[in-house]
């Protein structure tokens, strides 16, 4: 009876896909999905043109997608046409390429075959609270007296260095929470944060934010938000800055001497490259000394210092580990 019924159900199933297949609906569907594709594949042209023929002039792409919705579903979804920005689109494509990576490895090397997703909502949401909160810092008042900019601001806008003092104690909480020895998983974590990061500077860099001060190199690019000077890509100097962070992290991961050593390693090599790469910023953000001595450029000296004692510590005391 059991196969007779499931039978009877997949033939009845098969059916209404068949008059999907057939039907207005499906041609509809397959006609967006096709502009989709289009745009998508247009968007990655340009970008890539760019790059690869290192035009002055460069042609921001803050939105990956904008379609007009078939009547249907905009009907359904009360929005008459589909935006897919670019940043948030290199947010999830990093974030989804790291919760693999750190999933595999943790199975790998730490024996943990089911890592919850529920550690990768936790991280994903301090991230954001964290990264718009010293966002908002920044400029304490000029939010204070423009209250309405925190909500126009509230879906752009991150400092990374806010997202990542939010997630490591957070991460460290649930690790000791899941019983999951803390300092192997946050060596993987280090890796983890290179990922999500390059990817993510990526979408800065279609966005136009975070862009370089005024340059004469054959470096420069024109950005739409630069008033029509060259400045510094420096989203794409931070990207090549992580990449290497990244590579030597592999390295250290492999002939690690203490547990630790590659995170407290990453913490360090990011300070300084960040702390070099706030130099070349051109762009609005804030100063613990006007023009000096930047917000990041401040928590990366304080970091620095910390990863450096805690090296140390771990480094000749065997005892700290945990």
């Amino acid at each position: 009876m059991r196969t007779n019924k499931w039978v009877s159900s997949n033939s009845k199933t098969t059916k209404f896909l068949r008059f999907l297949k057939n039907g207005l609906l499906s041609n509809e569907l397959n006609s967006l999905s096709n502009e989709l594709t289009k745009s998508i594949n247009s968007q990655i042209y340009h970008i890539l043109s760019t790059l690869i023929f290192a035009k002055n002039i460069y042609t921001m792409h803050p939105e990956l997608v904008h379609l007009e919705l078939p009547d249907f579903l905009a009907k359904l979804l009360g929005h008459t046409d589909f935006v897919l920005y670019t940043y948030a689109s290199c947010i999830i494509f990093g974030t989804l390429i790291g919760t693999f990576y750190t999933k595999r490895q943790a199975k790998k090397e730490l024996g943990i075959k089911h890592l919850s997703n529920t550690f990768f909502y936790l991280i994903f949401a301090a991230g954001y609270v964290g990264g718009k909160l010293f966002y908002f810092l920044e400029r304490p008042l000029y939010y204070f007296q423009n209250p309405v900019a925190l909500r126009n601001d509230f879906s752009g806008g991150f400092v990374f260095y806010g997202s990542f003092i939010t997630i490591i104690p957070l991460v460290i909480w649930y690790l000791k929470k899941q019983q999951i020895a803390i300092l192997p998983m946050l060596d993987i974590l280090a890796i983890t944060t290179t990922i999500v990061h390059a990817v993510g500077r990526f979408g800065c860099f279609n966005a136009g934010c975070c862009y370089g001060k005024p340059t004469d190199s054959t470096f420069g690019l024109v950005f739409p938000t630069s008033n029509h000077i060259a400045v510094h890509p420096t989203q794409l100097y931070e990207i090549g800055a992580l990449i290497g962070i990244m590579a030597v992290l592999v390295y250290i991961k492999k002939h690690k001497k203490f547990h630790g050593q590659a995170f407290l390693s990453y913490v360090a090599l990011y300070a300084i490259a960040r702390s070099i790469l706030e130099l070349f910023r051109g762009d609005q953000r804030g100063f613990v000394i006007a023009d000096i001595l930047s917000h990041s450029q401040f928590i990366a000296v304080c970091l620095l210092l910390l990863v450096s004692l805690f090296y140390f510590k771990l480094k000749t005391n065997n005892s700290l580990q945990f």
